[in-house]
């Protein structure tokens, strides 16, 4: 099974981007998606930006995910 993370775009130069989610922040490669801007949020995988998500669908997954954490 494979996991992608929502994170926030907080940075873009050319294809890549960096992204954040919490306190983590990593450069990841966003040239499989087009449109993307500062604050989008994408779900990353394996250094990835495999599918761009509103606001409101980051938060939730975030969420689901934190409390599988706790």
């Amino acid at each position: 099974m494979c996991l992608g993370i929502p994170m926030k775009i907080i940075k873009i130069s050319g294809d890549k981007a960096v992204v954040s989610s919490g306190s983590t922040e990593r450069e990841i490669n966003i040239g499989l998606l087009k449109k993307l801007s500062i604050n989008d949020y994408v779900i990353v995988h394996a250094g990835f930006a495999i599918e761009k998500l509103d606001k409101a669908r980051a938060h939730e997954t975030l969420d689901i995910l934190r409390q599988m954490y706790e």
